[in-house]
């Protein structure tokens, strides 16, 4: 009986020693990491880089009637915060050499588009003036925008300017909120 007592025993040792060892297996633990960076950009498909937009006075009805011209995926962004878009003008007037109209008569809307948040109906300046506030993070947010002069605008301060193009930069920042 004691001989089957070790012999037992002798079994059980070999049967748990034996299958830590038998499986020939080893563990090697790696850690895996996410390393974020703040992110804000406009992406290079957004039609305002480098884009144009353009107004045409070409008859009498034309300084009489508001003019609205409406720009699908004006602007593309990615942010991984929450952020702001900003619009100024690059200068007080548009220019034609050393012919000018003020700035002030293009409203710029913020409308339409994936992109959410308050959006504003500004008057272009020189200064930064907020046309989205809080726009929740996310990634290729579409915004549509709608460029206008008033007919009241045109009448008072483009008819009578000599002919020609006026040109001014419009420029749009996303910076976090």
């Amino acid at each position: 009986m004691k001989n089957q007592l070790v012999v037992a025993s002798l079994a059980f040792s070999a049967m748990v020693l034996g299958t830590r060892y038998a499986h020939g297996q080893e563990t090697a633990p790696t850690t895996a990491n996410i390393n974020l960076a703040d992110v804000i950009s406009i992406d290079a498909g957004s039609v305002a880089k480098d884009g144009e937009v353009n107004f045409y006075y070409n008859t009498a009805e034309d300084y009489q009637t508001t003019q609205i011209i409406t720009i699908a995926n004006s602007l593309i962004v990615t942010s991984a915060k929450e952020f702001d878009i900003k619009v100024r003008s690059g200068g007080k007037d548009f220019e034609n050499g050393e012919n000018t109209i003020p700035v002030k008569v293009l409203t710029i809307t913020a409308k339409g588009g994936s992109m959410e948040g308050n959006k504003e109906s500004i008057k272009i300046g020189q200064s930064d003036k907020k046309l989205v506030r809080k726009a929740p993070y996310g990634s290729k947010l579409t915004l549509d925008l709608d460029y206008e002069i008033d007919g009241k605008d045109a009448s008072k301060d483009i008819l009578g300017k000599p002919s020609g193009t006026y040109t001014q930069t419009v420029t749009y920042t996303a910076s976090a909120s």
